[in-house]
């Protein structure tokens, strides 16, 4: 049987704690920078989590527990 493949663009947008967590990046710091405070754009740039309603769909994404980018 063939290997699952993970899917590339997931993979490029997500991370999987050890402990299991999926970890995404915050939208909102493309454009329109201007009137956001320093502290706003420095807050847009940490990774936060999935919602839980989300979780499975990316999981399903990663064929494999252990794949962490």
């Amino acid at each position: 049987m063939p290997k699952m493949k993970t899917n590339k663009a997931a993979a490029r947008r997500f991370k999987i704690t050890g402990t299991g967590k999926i970890l995404r990046r915050q939208g909102g710091k493309r454009h329109l920078n201007e009137w956001k405070s320093a502290s706003k754009k420095n807050k847009l740039s940490q990774w936060t989590g999935v919602s839980k309603d989300q979780e499975q769909n990316v999981r399903d994404l990663f064929p494999y527990p252990k794949y962490v980018t």
